[in-house]
């Protein structure tokens, strides 16, 4: 009894202490950050957070508070950037000094702050240096990876064509084909379609990704230093990115075994040989785990991305069978049937371009963007965010922004189309981020959406088995990513 009672007191103590710091922290913070609602000790914001529509939440505080103000998810305190100009100022403007990486807790579990996309800092900087020179050398954006791109739509056509007009669920058919091209960088080769390791690879990976916009993965956010250790869903989570990491470490042993240095295979073998010419180097940030959590960044975001952007524009396209017309009688005008498309086709096709920019924008699939940090105490705008807080730039809020969209919240390809009918640049078209952050890999992204929209539509059309007015195109779930709804097509020969 005498055992029990003690434990109580301690742990009504540890509450207690928590409670205090919390109080402390906010009431030390809050002279300093931009205003924002009142926050409650350990739950913070909470109460006024929806965690099934946690964009839509900071999105109606913004209409209380402005473009700029402070939100508590749990103890921690968050400043939240909306629209265009308030973005562009902190990511541009200001890059340097909001150039540090937030936390996503449940990518951060496994990451650590290794490797190229969770670090910050030196290590960062020093990654990411290397990794966009290392996929440049391994054919981004040149002529090499638009052959692997094209090989792989070849693949997928097949694998399509055999499906006989069936109706499917499109979601492994295109990560499939999608991961095989940043499969094809980093680990040198391309895993066959049936590949049993390759197919729970994915399984867990769309697992891990979707957990993180579920009701619960947002309450994790808030969360997770009480959460990882309780049962649930985000168990799930770390099981599969731990398997995923696995997975990698298994690549780079591999790599390790039969490297030769004089002859690079793929992004694993370059960084391997750049750790042996920095082992001297007391500063490097070149080893293995480094180079695992890179290779594991570059795996998961060279396949969810664009297999997901994808997904979400097919639905928009059987939706709206007007604009995929328009994209058939353009790509049959510009490239035919008899030729694979290319790249350098987009110059030619303004509404294919127009069309893929705006299923980017209404997709919207990281709404929140990637956290950011910033690395020094910073004055921004009126106010003065101490080092080390971390900051939402809500680029949902900037591609809804209606003073560039004229209709934010429809899909509408319009939006990149001037009167002539040629494609327009959008300044707030920013799915890729903005600012010294911004996505690596966006190059091989854009070829990819161009040659894989392309060359599907050149040899098929899309039909659901709703009529369009009835297909619901409204996201499945929105938290730190947008995941469209479940669904199925059929892929009719052209």
């Amino acid at each position: 009894m005498m055992v029990s009672g003690l434990l109580l007191v301690a742990l009504l103590a540890c509450l207690t202490i928590t409670v205090l710091m919390s109080v402390w922290r906010q009431r030390t913070f809050w002279k300093k950050l931009p205003p924002g609602p009142p926050a409650l000790p350990f739950i913070g914001n909470y109460l006024q957070l929806n965690t099934e529509q946690m964009y839509n939440s900071l999105m109606k505080i913004s209409e209380c508070y402005g473009p700029v103000f402070t939100v508590y998810l749990g103890r921690w305190p968050v400043v939240v950037l909306c629209g265009y100009e308030a973005v562009k100022e902190a990511l541009l403007n200001q890059a340097e000094e909001f150039s540090g990486r937030g936390m996503q807790a449940t990518f951060s579990w496994i990451f650590k702050e290794y490797g190229v996309s969770f670090s910050s800092g030196e290590r960062a900087k020093q990654l990411r240096r290397f990794s966009i020179a290392t996929l440049r050398d391994f054919g981004m954006g040149k002529r090499g990876i638009q052959e692997r791109i094209q090989e792989e739509a070849g693949f997928l056509i097949e694998t399509l064509q055999g499906t006989r007009g069936d109706f499917i669920d499109p979601t492994f058919f295109l990560s499939r084909t999608v991961s095989n091209v940043i499969s094809s960088i980093v680990f040198g080769d391309r895993f066959d379609y049936e590949d049993k390791e390759f197919l729970s690879m994915l399984s867990m990976m769309l697992g891990s990704f979707q957990f993180t916009a579920t009701p619960t993965g947002q309450l994790y956010e808030m969360f997770y230093y009480v959460m990882k250790y309780l049962p649930g869903p985000q168990q799930q989570a770390f099981k599969e990115l731990k398997a995923m990491e696995d997975f990698i470490n298994k690549k780079v042993e591999q790599n390790q075994r039969t490297l030769d240095p004089n002859s690079p295979r793929n992004f694993i073998d370059s960084f391997l040989i750049h750790m042996q010419k920095e082992q001297k180097n007391p500063n490097t940030e070149f080893n293995v785990k480094n180079l695992v959590m890179t290779a594991l960044g570059l795996f998961i975001a060279g396949t969810e991305t664009v297999s997901t952007t994808l997904r979400y524009g097919f639905l928009l396209l059987m939706k709206h069978p007007d604009v995929e017309a328009k994209v058939h009688e353009e790509i049959d005008r510009v490239i035919g049937k008899n030729r694979q498309p290319k790249f350098e086709d987009h110059a030619k096709m303004p509404y294919t371009e127009a069309v893929i920019h705006e299923i980017q924008r209404f997709g919207d699939i990281i709404p929140m963007g990637f956290a950011r940090r910033v690395t020094k105490d910073t004055r921004f705008r009126d106010f003065l965010l101490p080092k080390g807080i971390e900051v939402f730039p809500m680029l949902g809020s900037v591609l809804k922004d209606p003073q560039f969209f004229s209709s934010p919240r429809d899909f509408n390809p319009q939006h990149f189309l001037d009167e002539k009918g040629q494609f327009k640049k959008n300044d707030a078209s920013v799915p890729f981020s903005i600012g010294k952050r911004y996505c690596l890999g966006e190059g091989l992204a854009r070829m990819e959406l161009f040659l894989f929209l392309t060359a599907i539509m050149q040899n098929f059309r899309f039909k659901s088995p709703q009529s369009p007015q009835d297909i619901d195109v409204s996201p499945k779930h929105v938290g730190f990513a947008t995941i469209p709804p479940t669904y199925t097509m059929s892929f009719l020969p052209r």
